[in-house]
């Protein structure tokens, strides 16, 4: 299967759609190019993953329910390997409930959609997470904080000097806390600085992804030394 390029094959964003059904392949297909990004295609896990080593993708779209190997399984392998982990990642999912969208979240998914979907929606969705990734100016300085290096200039964490496996979104609210040391933000207030004008998330999705974040940075999650909870108000990263 060949990739799509946009009408003006000028450099631009790569986005990777992994569904096994082929008409929402060719619509987000038909959408995506018209707005001017490339689109590759694959129908499953083992085909995405391939992909993947072959190219430089700037978001993946990927279907939750996938033959053979689930979606939420590709999305931790995705994760969990250096060189692919700071890939946003947009899970598509057939139904509605909070515990599938948790379930998307958990296994590293940066946002997520329902199907049927809005063609309109989707794109911003993508257009609002690739924001968050790319939007603000790097800087070349490296935060410290413990035994964590945040490298702003190459979206990378360093704990002990070994690569850390986190999200975008997972690097965006640890860089987000770590710049504002001292300050208790609360989930609306980390939605409304990380999202902006994504009005489409649940708080709830604040604590999955901190839950998920306190995994990879701290030595006893349980007892959270880098990323703190004050009670009924929020989360913060101590001043000193």
């Amino acid at each position: 299967m060949m990739e799509t390029m946009s009408r003006s094959g000028a450099k631009t964003d790569r986005i990777l759609v992994v569904d096994d059904e082929q008409d929402i392949i060719d619509l987000v297909t038909y959408n995506f190019v018209r707005e001017g990004f490339k689109v590759t295609p694959a129908l499953d896990a083992e085909e995405a993953l391939s992909r993947i080593k072959q190219n430089d993708f700037s978001l993946i779209i990927l279907d939750l329910m996938l033959p053979g190997l689930q979606g939420t399984e590709l999305c931790r392998i995705i994760r969990r390997n250096p060189l692919t982990c700071h890939i946003p990642i947009i899970m598509l999912t057939a139904r509605g409930d909070v515990s599938e969208r948790i379930e998307g979240i958990e296994a590293g998914a940066d946002d997520y959609i329902v199907k049927p979907f809005n063609p309109r929606e989707l794109i911003v969705r993508v257009n609002a997470v690739l924001r968050r990734f790319g939007g603000r100016e790097k800087q070349k300085q490296t935060l410290k904080i413990g035994d964590l290096s945040i490298d702003r200039e190459r979206h990378m964490v360093l704990k002990r000097d070994e690569p850390v496996s986190l999200s975008v979104t997972e690097f965006q609210i640890l860089l987000y806390l770590v710049e504002r040391r001292g300050r208790v933000f609360s989930r609306e207030q980390l939605l409304d600085a990380l999202w902006q004008d994504n009005t489409f998330v649940e708080p709830r999705t604040i604590d999955v992804h901190i839950r998920r974040l306190r995994s990879h940075i701290e030595e006893d999650p349980s007892l959270p030394t880098v990323i703190k909870t004050r009670r009924g108000v929020g989360y913060y990263v101590d001043a000193e």
